[in-house]
């Protein structure tokens, strides 16, 4: 079994290597590890920047298996907070067992406590149907938004504080 609560700092190794076998699974890119650890710990300990979530087994070693991160956007014309789950990652041991189904319970639970947040939202690579599915299994469905960026081009290479 597993349980899950809130990330602290003595996570960040765990979640830095989520995050690295992610960016290669979905996006097959190496994101620089000093820029990916710098980023997860201003996550950890600025909780206005993104909090996450991690799952745990239960067992004495408390392994974390799985994570969910929440960053915030305010929308002007709902009045209200959209959750923006990211660096949605479960180890590939513990897939299929309701890892993530367990952290969006939770992160649902924790925002409806807040009444100005009106929903959650992710984004998900077009190719990755399995993730597509699994989350339509859970009541996401298509915005009917697509994402664009203007990133520049080192933006992952430069280490921010």
């Amino acid at each position: 079994m597993f349980s899950v609560r809130d990330a602290v700092p003595a996570d960040v190794d765990t979640i830095c290597e989520f995050n690295q076998r992610l960016a290669l699974e979905t996006e097959s890119r190496m994101i620089p590890p000093e820029v990916l650890r710098g980023g997860v710990l201003a996550a950890l300990t600025i909780p206005d920047r993104l909090h996450y979530w991690v799952a745990v087994t239960s067992d004495d070693h408390a392994q974390v298996i799985g994570q969910v991160a929440v960053s915030y956007e305010w929308s002007d014309w709902r009045n209200g907070w959209i959750w923006w789950l990211q660096s949605v990652y479960v180890d590939s041991d513990w897939r299929g067992r309701g890892v993530f189904r367990t952290l969006l319970e939770k992160i649902r639970t924790d925002a409806s406590i807040h009444a100005n947040v009106i929903g959650l939202r992710l984004y998900v690579e077009h190719e990755n149907a399995p993730a597509r599915a699994t989350y339509e299994k859970l009541g996401f469905v298509p915005a009917g938004y697509e994402v664009m960026e203007a990133m520049w081009a080192d933006a992952t290479a430069r280490p921010f504080n």
